[in-house]
């Protein structure tokens, strides 16, 4: 509910803050030069950087409020400090160069936000345990947060299979949110195949997210129950509140996610872990650190939160207490936390506070 009422509000300022746009664009010097001769063309030419604007509803409309808001702020931010700075040296503003900066700096800033959210980077831990391990290590890969569609296709990411490869992983695991509302079949099923291709010693595993189901019956071209047998087809375990014993002295939870009432207590799920074992635990949201601390749990990898995606989210997060952690790593007790900032994001081509990444996890006795 939160979020809802947050988006809402986003859209009233962003609905207001267009209309300050519209006016701001109009005080660029050769706007008003033109005014004095055609005031009323002058104003309506006033539309143009603002269907400008309206083009990215071409990627889709969360884009648009994204790029708005963030001008809106610059130039926000531009005019105080211009107003500032003609009071203080006692000047008439002649030329409308906050709003030429706020424009740029908007531009700029972005286009890194674009960058960050379709580089894939390498992100590596090294975790050491008393536990004894098969041949005294296992390299884990982990991904989270795909969201196919939105900055990796299916033939995206397959490359990034590639890379994962490339590492000569033990294992892979998925933390939920693979696909999205607005994700295709088609890339769905390529992304499934380049699963299937992996060649790891202990497989590949997958729990699902607050998006994998769907929140909108019918929005897209396939079904869960199409994602849950197309990753089966490719050898792609699935664990649903349920643990398995992927080695020797190796125990991996897999927990349904946090919106699924039917979710298991993390007390009911630690019975079945053995204190001997390496207990690595898969949690798509990061927010119940307590239980899974208290647990005994040796790992737990979650996404969910992107890193933050847009400054400052993933503060306001904290804050409210939607998340235990929006990135990196926490120890509490003998319990290492990890979250990733994802292999992409849900919606926003952009990532203004993170950057996309998969993860390398080397434990080590």
């Amino acid at each position: 509910m939160f979020w809802l009422i947050l988006f809402v509000l986003l859209l009233i300022m962003a609905v207001g803050g267009t209309v300050y746009l519209f006016t701001r664009f109009h005080r660029f010097s050769f706007m008003e030069k033109f005014g004095e001769k055609h005031k009323l063309l002058s104003w309506l030419a006033c539309l143009i950087p603002l269907g400008g604007l309206a083009c990215f509803g071409f990627i889709n409309f969360y884009t648009v409020i994204v790029v708005v808001l963030h001008l809106i702020i610059f130039w926000l931010i531009a005019d105080i400090i211009a107003a500032i700075v003609r009071k203080a040296a006692k000047k008439q503003r002649r030329r409308n160069i906050e709003g030429a900066a706020a424009i740029l700096f908007t531009a700029v800033y972005l286009a890194i936000g674009w960058h960050n959210a379709h580089d894939v980077r390498r992100t590596a831990y090294e975790l050491h345990t008393d536990k004894p391990l098969a041949g005294g290590s296992l390299r884990i890969a982990a991904i989270a947060d795909p969201h196919l569609g939105i900055t990796l296709n299916g033939d995206d990411f397959a490359r990034e299979m590639e890379r994962i490869q490339a590492e000569k992983p033990d294992m892979l695991v998925i933390a939920g949110d693979y696909v999205d509302d607005d994700s295709c079949r088609e890339d769905m099923v390529r992304s499934c195949e380049a699963l299937g291709k992996l060649d790891t010693k202990y497989g590949v595993y997958f729990i699902f997210g607050n998006h994998d189901k769907g929140y909108f019956e019918g929005y897209r071209d396939f079904t869960a129950d199409d994602l849950r047998e197309e990753l089966k087809k490719n050898n792609v375990t699935i664990l649903e509140d349920e643990s398995v014993e992927i080695a020797e002295g190796l125990t991996l939870i897999g927990r349904q996610d946090k919106s699924n009432e039917a979710r298991a207590e993390m007390s009911a799920l630690a019975k079945d872990m053995d204190a001997q074992s390496f207990n690595f635990i898969l949690d798509h949201q990061p927010n119940d650190y307590a239980n899974e601390a208290e647990s005994g749990a040796d790992l737990v990898f979650s996404g969910h939160t992107h890193g933050g995606h847009i400054w400052p989210a993933g503060q306001i997060g904290l804050l409210i207490g939607a998340n235990d952690r929006v990135y990196g790593t926490e120890k509490r007790g003998n319990t290492e936390f990890i979250v990733t900032s994802g292999i992409s994001g849900w919606a926003i081509p952009f990532k203004t506070g993170t950057f996309s990444e998969y993860v390398i996890i080397d434990v080590k006795n």
